[in-house]
């Protein structure tokens, strides 16, 4: 192909942010937040997981170079095109977006084609930021005669997700087969992610920033990073402080997945049964108490039987990212219904 002409995406709208007021451009959390939340979360916050952008071009080729914010491009259980790469799709004149192209970061200065040789035609593309990397840059390349128009944020209200390192994509393979992510194309609804890796522990100072959101449901799934001890101390208090906003907004509390090796280690089976007997007598309590809006999905429900959908027992493969995103989609569908 001819010149490579570039666009500033850093000044594209962008879905999947709950907050404009961050010290970056593709920051999850407010910058004030540095100051309430402990340093772990405020660096996971720093990670782009969930946040995509929406554009529609006539390009036969599309290139991107950009600059990754960590020096860390990938992890022993999780590669580089879905720690630091981005992740294109397009819409595929059904409706349905279909997977197009990826990154491969090799350095923190990033400049590849996404996609080479595409049929003609404008569509609407979907690119997603990386899940454990952050853009500090980010250009969009196309020929020369090229058009590109980058696409309002939607408008609906999101559903927001809040979470561990299985929320936040580990051990996806792309970023846009991190559950959430599938979720959004599924439901066709932003989604903001707020999976904290190590670190979904129903912090009361994270829970106050979830508060200030105005979504279509909550999704609150900690037990991952929780014992029963904790869950029985938190989950309460949690829901307590959403409701104060927001009387009516469903909350959805989902147990952990069951490790895909629990039937060998009587301690992970162990710990499976505490948790979840925990956040089960809480949901209880509260519906009792008179909550009709808060609804409940069983771990066991989340990853297959077999056990052959993870990487380490705990973290999904790709194959394990559908089957949480299956379970996901058949709770949250007839909650969405409602609306």
């Amino acid at each position: 192909m001819g010149d490579v002409i570039w666009h500033d995406a850093m000044q594209w709208p962008f879905e999947g942010a709950g907050w404009t007021d961050t010290a970056r451009r593709y920051d999850r959390l407010p910058a004030r937040a540095e100051s309430l939340v402990d340093d772990a979360v405020w660096h996971l916050s720093r990670m782009s997981a969930g946040l995509c952008l929406r554009f529609t071009t006539d390009a036969t080729c599309i290139h991107t170079r950009y600059d990754l914010l960590f020096e860390e491009l990938a992890m022993v259980h999780m590669p580089g095109t879905a720690h630091s790469g981005l992740d294109l799709y397009a819409e595929d004149g059904a409706g349905i977006d279909r997977w197009v192209g990826i990154t491969r970061p090799t350095a923190r200065h990033v400049e590849a084609p996404l996609a080479e040789g595409l049929a003609p035609g404008r569509r609407r593309y979907t690119l997603y930021l990386p899940l454990y990397n952050s853009p500090e840059s980010l250009e969009i390349g196309v020929e020369a005669g090229a058009t590109v128009e980058p696409l309002p944020k939607r408008q609906e209200k999101p559903i927001v997700v809040y979470g561990t390192s299985i929320m936040h994509g580990a051990s996806a393979a792309r970023c846009g087969m991190a559950f959430p992510a599938q979720l959004g194309r599924r439901l066709g609804t932003p989604v903001i992610n707020l999976g904290f890796a190590g670190n979904g522990r129903m912090h009361p100072e994270v829970v106050d920033l979830l508060a200030e959101l105005d979504p279509s449901v909550f999704v609150i799934d900690c037990l991952p990073n929780m014992a029963a001890d904790l869950v029985a101390e938190r989950t309460i208090p949690l829901v307590h402080r959403l409701r104060r906003g927001h009387a009516d907004t469903p909350i959805l509390l989902v147990e952990d997945r069951t490790y895909g090796n629990t039937r060998f280690f009587p301690e992970k089976a162990e710990r499976h049964r505490t948790s979840r007997a925990a956040l089960r007598a809480a949901w209880q309590e509260l519906v009792l108490a008179g909550d009709e809006e808060l609804h409940y999905l069983q771990g066991d429900d989340l990853l297959p039987a077999d056990g052959e959908a993870t990487v380490d027992s705990s973290h999904p493969t790709d194959l394990g990212m559908v089957s949480y995103a299956d379970a996901y989609e058949r709770a949250l569908q007839p909650i969405l219904r409602q609306y």
